[in-house]
């Protein structure tokens, strides 16, 4: 099924018994300045790692960095509108950060599916994000299916 829950954004909703082992999704995203201002303002970590180059050239970094969080609500993106889509609810995620984001990278954000438990609904997707093609965020998350809708 399609839906479009805002003007011009078109969604596919998977039912659990479309979901298979090996199945991925991925999205592509450019880290800008704005983003991670914006970040900040909404969560209210103002560390100034992320908001004062004068700071964060003194940190092992030698510049500002993206938040943490930024890089892994590239996940929830995917999770809620791409794999499994609209309906899922996130249950659990884990999280390693192994290197920094900075500013101007291009951010790959990928889930696969490696388990589905059929009696609870239950699907857990590997989680990554990549710059470059090397990894700087991994880990797991469980997301809870609802009813297939009647076909």
């Amino acid at each position: 099924m399609t839906v479009q829950p805002v003007p011009g954004g078109l969604y596919t909703v998977h039912a659990f018994e479309d979901l298979a082992v090996g199945q991925s999704e991925s999205l592509m995203r450019t880290v800008m300045e704005r983003d991670i201002a914006l970040f900040a303002e909404l969560s209210g970590d103002a560390n100034p790692i992320h908001l004062c180059e004068q700071f964060a050239a003194s940190t092992k970094f030698g510049q500002r960095i993206a938040h943490g969080m930024l890089t892994a609500s590239l996940i929830s993106a995917l999770l809620g509108t791409r794999l499994p889509g609209p309906g899922a609810v996130y249950l659990s995620q884990t999280l390693t950060f192994l290197s920094p984001v900075r500013i101007g990278d291009v951010v790959t954000a990928r889930v696969e599916v490696v388990e589905l438990v059929s009696e609870r609904r239950r699907a857990r997707l590997f989680c990554e994000c990549l710059v470059d093609g090397k990894p700087v965020m991994e880990g797991e998350a469980w997301v809870a299916m609802p009813p297939s809708p009647r076909r």
